[in-house]
């Protein structure tokens, strides 16, 4: 799970701030396409070779990557500006484990109402894909295929999203512009996840999320790197991507009681609920459109 925060670290770093949603657009259409070709290929592997097949080509692939890492990407990727920052006394130095550099990380002008924004607007989308399995065999009827045709659904409108129109938007809009855009496409697939009736009017409702999810993704990232010092910019990426593993930690359980006791129109109230909220707060205390980059 750290590869991609890793990666979205050394691209900031290597990125200008007025480059950079473009640049982590790319990387999520490379995420996307891995989702495609990994679900495509770990299934045929899977039935004519056995389950261990895909287990071991993952491993050789790792080890691939582990090896172009080492060969094709610098020592470092931090500049002289961020090694001296770093180097002043009494500048706490921010850690995984360190909660009070987190706190004052999080207490930075401009960074918790954003980062509060990421993880309240994409908790219910993560609530409702950690139910997909769930979902598409008790409330769609889908065969294991059929459920894994719909995920490389998802992996390809991600690589369109990521790679062809986020990254256009984002050089037109600011990131508050996109910001608000993917909350108020977030409302609407709420509701339209809470009256959908088969798995016709979830392919419909399926660009609307993608798009929402990506373009929540890369606008509070690029945003919430803009507004820490490069040195903080591998600790900050690492919080927004702890935000993914909160859902899938907390998902079952609560996702869970709520299809047991009100069914899978639930997570489309939640949230057009949530997200109608959020809208709210930011029509009335609007996000900052930019952010300079804190040295």
């Amino acid at each position: 799970m750290h590869t991609l925060p890793a990666a979205q670290m050394a691209i900031t770093d290597l990125s200008a701030p007025e480059e950079r949603p473009a640049a982590l657009g790319r990387l999520g259409l490379c995420f996307g396409v891995g989702v495609i070709f990994g679900s495509l290929l770990g299934g045929t592997l899977s039935s004519t070779c056995g389950i261990q097949c895909p287990v071991i080509v993952a491993l050789v692939v790792s080890l691939l990557g582990a090896v172009l890492s080492l060969t094709c990407l610098p020592t470092s990727t931090k500049g002289a500006s961020a090694r001296a920052q770093s180097a002043l006394p009494g500048k706490p130095k921010a850690s995984v484990f360190d909660l009070k550099a987190i706190t004052c990380l999080l207490l930075q002008p401009g960074v918790l109402p954003v980062f509060l924004v990421k993880v309240i607007c994409g908790f219910p989308s993560g609530l409702f894909m950690v139910m997909f399995s769930l979902i598409s065999m008790d409330f769609f009827q889908l065969e294991a295929a059929q459920a894994g045709y719909l995920m490389s659904f998802f992996g390809v409108l991600q690589m369109v999203f990521q790679g062809l129109v986020i990254g256009r938007l984002s050089s037109r809009f600011s990131e508050g512009a996109l910001l608000r855009a993917s909350v108020l496409a977030f409302s609407v697939v709420g509701l339209a996840m809470a009256l959908m009736a088969n798995v016709f009017h979830l392919c419909l409702l399926i660009p609307g999320l993608v798009f929402s999810l990506c373009a929540l993704n890369v606008a509070t990232d690029s945003m919430l790197t803009s507004a820490v010092s490069a040195s903080d910019t591998g600790t900050m990426l690492g919080l927004c991507a702890s935000v993914q593993p909160l859902a899938r930690t907390l998902g079952p359980t609560l996702g869970g009681l709520l299809h047991h006791r009100f069914a899978v129109p639930v997570f489309g109230h939640v949230q057009l609920a949530v997200n109608f909220l959020v809208l709210l707060v930011l029509w009335r205390q609007p996000v900052p459109p930019k952010m300079d980059k804190a040295w």
